[in-house]
């Protein structure tokens, strides 16, 4: 964020971090194991996506007998004109983790925003993406979303 840049969210809701992922008896049969975690950082607040309640566990599914990752994500308020970004973050955080074999499909939870169809779109569209982080001002603001904070 920008100094002196009005905030769309000034005050919004925060949320208890989950801590780490428990691990049960199906998961551990699975051949797949957690290889990322949520932690991306907001593009605005000082707070992670997890805090926001941006990115919840349980919208995070993994199929990986058809490779298949899917991650549903909830902008704070409606016309959130960050949620692309916030999109793309997910998305590079899964492409940079997960085994090439995967699709990942990122979108957001159906009903939460203003431009959920052109948002999800976009976040689809893998020549979109690529081009997105050819653009290196915008990946730098990705990587920020993707860097370590102290928690």
């Amino acid at each position: 964020m920008s100094g002196g840049t009005r905030l769309e969210n000034a005050n919004p809701l925060i949320f208890q971090r989950s801590g780490e992922r428990r691990l049960t008896a199906t998961d551990e049969d699975e051949d797949l194991h957690c290889y990322f975690d949520i932690s991306i950082n907001d593009p605005e607040h000082p707070l992670s996506l997890e805090e926001l309640n941006v990115v919840e566990q349980m919208r995070v599914n993994v199929n990986d007998q058809e490779s298949m990752v899917s991650v549903e994500f909830t902008p704070t308020i409606p016309h959130c004109s960050m949620a692309t970004l916030i999109g793309l973050s997910i998305k590079v955080k899964l492409l940079r983790s997960l085994p090439d074999r995967f699709k990942i499909d990122v979108h957001i939870t159906p009903g939460t925003h203003a431009s959920e169809d052109a948002v999800n779109k976009q976040l689809a569209d893998k020549e979109r993406v690529a081009a997105a982080l050819e653009n290196s001002q915008l990946l730098e603001v990705v990587n920020q979303c993707l860097s370590s904070r102290a928690m």
